[in-house]
């Protein structure tokens, strides 16, 4: 039935989504032979039909789930691919998926069992880069959670995350932080690790003065890295009211200004992450 499906292009791909269920679905999903080429435009329309005809706008959280858990498989045998460990990974392994830009798309709006997944795929794609770069694949697992308002995800990837980095790369030193009100984790060689995680206290503290504070100090390592800029404006306009720069328009200002409306550009409308939030029962 699949394999039909698939050949017959998107029409088919419709028809039997036409008396579909989640549980079929999925079962479908799971059935698609690894190098399967229609697997992506399959899960696109799957999504969309779940978004039309289920109680989640943005399409079925487990649909996203188990979509993303697939495309991230790949990730979780490359390590041992590069050690020469042939015994550990499947005979097919070149047709394992390595998606690991689709799995953030799909985890971001999955369960609550997604975190666990992203934190794990951003680790397990970390651990193919330099010791020094965790950071960026620690936000890559915490900012989409914050940029759909799910905190209570973010602080658990960003949790997973760092538990992973601890337990398997003991170079990287860390100091436990207590008090009584929270507790953290502390890399001295890993500044923007920290900022993380100050930046996760912040928001749930709803604190804008220590944002504020954060974005000034670590400044020169955030500019460094230099594609945050546009999560953490918008992080901070959600959670703290700091209303992101928006460029003027000249002669709407010149006009105002003639005219007695004190000048100043049209009221924007709010500006909208670029992943739709996620189902109610995730957010906290």
């Amino acid at each position: 039935m699949v394999e039909e499906g698939a050949q017959e292009g998107g029409s088919g791909l419709l028809l039997i989504l036409g008396g579909a269920t989640t549980g079929k679905l999925l079962a479908i999903l799971r059935a698609f032979p690894r190098s399967e080429p229609t697997k992506k435009r399959f899960v696109t329309e799957m999504i969309n039909w779940s978004s039309k005809a289920g109680d989640y706008p943005y399409g079925d959280p487990e649909l996203h789930h188990v979509a993303g858990s697939i495309f991230a498989e790949g990730l979780y045998y490359r390590p041992t691919i590069l050690l020469g460990c042939s015994d550990a990974f499947p005979a097919d392994i070149e047709h394992l998926e390595c998606e690991p830009y689709d799995a953030e798309r799909h985890l971001a709006l999955g369960t609550k069992d997604s975190p666990e997944q992203l934190a794990k795929c951003e680790y397990e794609w970390y651990i193919q880069d330099d010791s020094h770069t965790a950071a960026l694949y620690a936000a890559r697992a915490v900012f989409p959670y914050l940029l759909v308002g799910n905190l209570r995800s973010a602080n658990k990837a960003h949790l997973i995350f760092t538990s992973r980095l601890n337990s398997g790369n003991k170079s990287v030193s860390v100091q436990e932080v207590s008090s009584k009100s929270s507790d953290m984790r502390v890399y001295p060689v890993l500044p923007l690790l920290n900022f993380l995680g100050l930046l996760l206290l912040a928001v749930q503290r709803g604190s804008s003065d220590l944002f504020k504070q954060l974005a000034k100090h670590y400044a020169p390592h955030v500019k460094e890295v230099g594609v945050w800029d546009d999560a953490l404006a918008q992080i901070g306009e959600m959670y703290f009211g700091i209303r992101i720069p928006r460029q003027g328009n000249p002669l709407f200002d010149m006009m105002g200004s003639m005219m007695g409306f004190g000048g100043g550009s049209p009221k924007p409308k709010p500006k909208k992450a670029e992943v739709a939030p996620p189902p109610a029962a995730d957010l906290d």
